[in-house]
């Protein structure tokens, strides 16, 4: 519990000074102090605190520790979370890095000055609408408070809070704002964009829309993961934009993916033409044996056969969708061939 006490004492002038001070023991057992110089305001304080000591959510961090501070030691913890390979991608610390120094932090709409002790839900919304009214898009919006939640939740893990204001938040636009939702080609489209691919990027589309590879899982393929008696392919690793192999996406990513008879015979002819045949070589290497650039192959090979084709709104991605929708009828795939 917290209580109260008078303070009076002199200045070196002989003024005479009162003060208010509320003593408590936190839930590790040490004590906290603060000092007000009315009785109400010391009242206030105690009550509060006592209902926080009563929830189990005092944090007497709160009040030293800064928004700036939280998110500078969550980047620490995720930086060391990628150096001990724990599910942290450079590309995913890299996004967390862009969010904190360019909106979070930001001198003029972001929230790094605030104490967690002050942050509430009405400030994470106060910020929401800042960053919004600057011209973010929603998705955008969306990834930057989903940073942010994150740093309060490492802020909860460390004890500076007991409660994570940004839980709940939400960002609201127009119905027409929101991500676009992936247009998989249909079959006609498929055909056009394949008859105006040449062999070897027809094959890695073609490859792409059989078996619902993400890009980073197809490009980090190895000639050792097919078990061509079996027609099997072993999905085991990925690729990200910076060549570093990690597991697949999520748990389930980890995966054993058919493969159809006329694939398996296109494989072994592409194997039979490359200069990387070995069960270690990468399938689908870049001119060099190394892990194939998406960008630069999406920019340089992929968008000009749609333009060829005269497609659109058909990403690389939207090829993974085809392959879903499509995994209840194979003909539908090999028929493509």
């Amino acid at each position: 519990m917290a209580s109260i006490r008078k303070r009076e004492w002199k200045t070196a002038k002989g003024l005479q000074r009162t003060a208010y001070i509320v003593d408590c023991v936190d839930g590790q057992g040490g004590r906290q102090r603060q000092q007000f110089t009315r009785w109400k305001e010391a009242d206030r304080f105690r009550i509060k605190i006592e209902n926080q000591l009563s929830e189990g959510a005092y944090r007497p961090d709160a009040k030293k520790v800064t928004i700036k501070d939280a998110c500078e030691a969550f980047l620490d913890h995720c930086e060391g979370r990628k150096e001990r390979n724990e599910r942290m991608s450079r590309k995913m610390l890299t996004v967390y890095r862009g969010h904190v120094s360019n909106h979070i932090l930001h001198p003029e709409h972001g929230v790094g000055r605030t104490k967690l002790s002050q942050f509430t839900a009405k400030s994470v919304g106060d910020f929401r609408d800042r960053i919004r009214l600057t011209g973010m898009t929603m998705p955008t919006a969306r990834k930057v408070l989903a940073t942010l939640h994150a740093a309060l939740e490492f802020a909860i893990s460390q004890d500076w809070i007991a409660v994570n204001a940004a839980h709940g938040v939400k960002v609201i636009g127009p119905r027409n704002e929101g991500s676009k939702k992936i247009k998989p080609p249909t079959k006609a489209i498929l055909r056009a964009i394949l008859d105006a691919a040449n062999d070897d990027l027809r094959l890695m589309i073609l490859f792409a829309a059989a078996t619902g590879l993400r890009a980073g899982e197809q490009w980090a393929l190895r000639w050792g993961d097919i078990d061509a008696a079996a027609g099997m392919l072993s999905v085991e690793r990925r690729v990200d934009a910076y060549g570093e192999v990690g597991a697949p996406k999520t748990a389930a990513g980890t995966r054993a993916v058919p493969l159809a008879s006329m694939m398996l015979r296109s494989l072994k002819e592409w194997r039979i033409q490359s200069k990387y045949s070995n069960a270690d070589d990468l399938i689908f290497p870049n001119k060099k044996g190394r892990y194939m650039g998406h960008d630069n192959l999406v920019k340089r090979r992929y968008k000009p056969a749609l333009v060829a084709a005269e497609v659109f709104d058909i990403n690389w991605h939207s090829l993974r969708h085809y392959a879903i929708g499509a995994f209840s009828m194979p003909a539908t795939i090999t028929g493509t061939c």
